[in-house]
């Protein structure tokens, strides 16, 4: 099996490594190709205005002036071109990606760009707490992503369909087992906007999220992850709404 590994963090992310371990343990046949520098929140956009600067860092290994978008472009359309990779894996994110951050995320990007590109994809990210935003737990990342991959490969991964998993903020033996659950939805009245002055008086803002009491739907990724399982959500590439485009087709009928 022939996979190539991308993140949003960048070349010298310490989760890119830990991807790259779990790859390892699936195929010696990896490849990396991932941007040059730290490319979060950057979503599924790609570079249209701006060349894309290619950068080997070491056999098989490549940065990319560019979004994961354009590393996933990068790799499957130029330096795999002969013999397309079977498996896409994105990440691992220094913090979780569920919710509504998989609208903003690169990670979850780079696995939407290898699923576009016809090729299976998976996103991982690894949860963080207070105590460990500084020191992610990436060993529960890399101890149990080739099971929890194998497992999703095994079940296979249809046409269109993309897989995001998010690992706990705890150790591997601490780790409650797998919960496959839906996309969950936070309260937006955590986003705030942070207003500052810089040296000339001039205001400035920064995007910020307060921290407050939240209670997570059941069954959803935020719940899996707040008790320590391990979140499978598969997600679809068509956002059609068929409800939505059911009930407009007869008031426009």
């Amino acid at each position: 099996m022939r996979i190539l590994c991308t993140n949003d963090d960048g070349i010298h992310a310490p989760g890119l490594k830990t991807l790259e371990a779990i790859a390892r343990e699936l195929s010696d046949d990896v490849w990396v190709v991932a941007p040059e520098t730290d490319q979060s929140g950057v979503a599924h956009s790609l570079s249209l205005n701006d060349p894309l600067r290619l950068r080997e860092i070491s056999s098989r290994h490549f940065a990319v002036r560019g979004t994961p978008t354009d590393c996933v472009i990068m790799g499957v359309r130029h330096l795999m071109r002969d013999a397309k990779p079977d498996l896409v894996l994105s990440g691992v994110n220094r913090g979780q990606n569920v919710a509504e951050d998989v609208t903003y995320s690169g990670t979850v990007a780079g696995a939407i760009e290898g699923t576009i590109l016809g090729v299976p994809s998976i996103a991982l990210s690894q949860a963080y707490g207070p105590t460990t935003r500084d020191a992610p737990r990436w060993q529960c990342a890399e101890h149990h992503g080739p099971k929890v991959v194998r497992r999703i490969l095994e079940a296979g991964i249809d046409k269109g369909i993309l897989v995001n998993v998010n690992f706990p903020d705890c150790e591997p033996e601490e780790v409650e087992g797998t919960a496959l659950v839906n996309q969950g939805q936070r309260t937006q009245e955590l986003l705030r906007l942070d207003e500052r002055r810089d040296g000339r008086g001039n205001p400035y803002f920064w995007i910020a999220f307060e921290r407050r009491p939240f209670t997570p739907g059941n069954g959803t990724d935020l719940w899996a992850i707040a008790n320590r399982r391990i979140a499978v959500t598969p997600l679809r590439i068509d956002m059609t709404d068929e409800p939505t485009l059911t009930r407009y087709a007869q008031a426009f009928g």
